[in-house]
């Protein structure tokens, strides 16, 4: 029996979200249950990847844990080029380079308040913790989280 093939999610923002909105996004590696991401090497190639986009502000990253197999990230795109294109070149980038094999697409939803922002922080930094990964949040090595400032938009 054949599988359905899953549809391609668009990770289109509407024009009324406002520019500088964050998201909560899920990448998986295509192989679970191993560790791909969590080891030197990887990890710090990940992350710095993560940094520079940070940095060069194709992207504002609040916060991206890397987990054995997947990342969590909390990060607002600017309008163009958009969720979708930076994720998606991002993604290449960290395959071609450094031969992560990702699943074919990410899951992305809109924090639409601080507070949301707040819960899924908290909830993203215990991650490694509720695995059995470490014995507290501030323990976990596999994190990026600038002490920068806000979004361009936002300042």
């Amino acid at each position: 029996m054949e599988l359905p093939i899953r549809k391609r999610l668009l990770h289109e923002v509407p024009q009324w979200v406002g520019e500088g909105s964050f998201f909560f996004l899920t990448i998986n590696c295509q192989t679970r249950d191993q560790n791909h991401l969590c080891r030197a090497g990887m990890g710090d190639a990940i992350l710095a990847a993560c940094a520079h986009n940070h940095e060069h502000e194709i992207w504002h990253c609040r916060l991206m844990l890397l987990m054995p197999d997947h990342l969590h990230g909390i990060i607002a795109f600017p309008r163009e080029p958009g969720l979708r294109t930076v994720v998606t070149n991002w993604k290449k980038y960290l395959a071609r380079r450094h031969h992560v094999s990702w699943q074919r697409d990410f899951f992305d939803h809109r924090l639409r308040n601080h507070h949301e922002e707040t819960e899924k922080l908290s909830c993203v930094a215990m991650n490694p913790v509720r695995k059995g990964l470490c014995e507290r949040a501030e323990d976990w090595p596999w994190v990026y989280r600038p002490n920068s400032r806000l979004p361009p938009q936002l300042e």
